[in-house]
């Protein structure tokens, strides 16, 4: 397939450098960027020919699928010009910063039948699809408890490095909204459907911004189970995503993309697991899946589904699920109250 990144920032090399990464028949044709600077050096990097308006990029008859690694708030309205252009997409995590401009997007795909998937690759990590299929399969039981846990350190001279970093138009959050938005969906994805937050959130270690730098949630699920949302970037030196879940027959934690903790009553243990969820035979020394090898993963999920005709692993209801969330805690902490969470239907 062939490629528009859409974003010529940090983000926007991430995915240029992975396309380049993926099997031979995929090409980066496009780079796309308002600044022309900018676009030009990216392309340099890796391919594809600079642009500076997405409207010219989508109308080219080389480009398949548009990658969107835009700032949060423009990335519905960027993925409906390519939708309506006849192109795939991939957004970037989130879907977008309103719940409304996350319907528009739905309703776009709905309409033209395209492919769109959301950027979530922690799920295609060995620990977070092994714990996910031992949940699955009730191995820890009922589940009780999910704790998530995002403690991580963002100076002030990166929310400065960026006119759009802190804000709520187009960053639409802070530390939940921006870094922890990869655990909740995590969160989501073990326990179930949500239907009410309360929380509390605060700017304590930073200056000059709109956001939070500090939230902390409580969320209940359809099926009874609570969990706990912790998300930070005031914890310097920044500490390793952690996700714990716990149920009545048993117990599985991930901490720094590995699953450290595994105890079932079927009589498994750690030991005996971990192998697996690193997708390495029993007795040899465990590997971690990178972040980067599952974000490659999810590309490769993306290029399956439109050629099998299906729906990608993560798609825009799932995102949009995440965002609910957010966007229900940021309104809780806001008044004081619990928000239920009704869901798209």
């Amino acid at each position: 397939m062939k490629f528009a990144v859409v974003g010529a920032g940090v983000i926007g090399e991430t995915h240029a450098r992975l396309i380049t990464s993926l099997p031979e028949g995929s090409e980066l044709v496009a780079v796309v960027d308002v600044e022309a600077d900018r676009a030009t050096t990216l392309s340099g990097k890796y391919g594809g020919e600079p642009m500076t308006d997405l409207k010219q990029a989508c109308a080219r008859p080389d480009v398949d699928v548009v990658s969107i690694c835009l700032p949060s708030g423009y990335h519905a309205d960027a993925a409906i010009t390519a939708l309506e252009a006849g192109k795939h997409v991939i957004v970037e995590k989130p879907i977008d910063v309103t719940l409304a401009a996350a319907d528009r997007l739905i309703d776009v795909e709905e309409q033209t039948g395209l492919t769109v998937a959301v950027i979530s690759q922690r799920r295609f990590q060995h620990a977070p699809a092994f714990m996910h299929q031992a949940v699955a399969d009730g191995r820890l039981g009922r589940i009780t408890t999910g704790i998530a846990e995002s403690a991580f350190w963002r100076s002030q001279e990166y929310y400065d490095s960026g006119g759009w970093r802190g804000t709520v138009a187009l960053d639409g959050g802070g530390a939940l909204m921006n870094q922890g938005i990869h655990v909740v969906d995590l969160l989501l994805w073990m326990l179930g459907e949500p239907v009410e937050v309360q929380a509390y959130s605060d700017r304590l270690a930073h200056e000059r911004i709109e956001v939070e730098d500090t939230v902390a949630a409580t969320v209940r699920f359809r099926s009874g189970a609570i969990g706990s949302i912790v998300a930070t970037t005031s914890a310097y030196p920044g500490r390793p995503v952690r996700l714990s879940v716990y149920g009545d027959r048993g117990s599985a934690v991930i901490e720094n993309d590995d699953l450290i903790v595994f105890d079932a009553a079927d009589g498994e243990s750690t030991a005996e697991t971990q192998s697996v969820a690193d997708g390495q035979p029993a007795g040899e020394a465990s590997v971690t899946r990178s972040v980067a090898d599952a974000h490659r993963d999810q590309y490769l999920d993306f290029i399956e589904a439109v050629r099998d005709g299906r729906a990608p692993s993560i798609g825009t209801r799932d995102a949009r699920r995440a965002l609910e969330v957010v966007l229900g805690v940021y309104e809780s902490a806001r008044t004081g109250a619990p928000v239920q969470l009704t869901g798209r239907d």
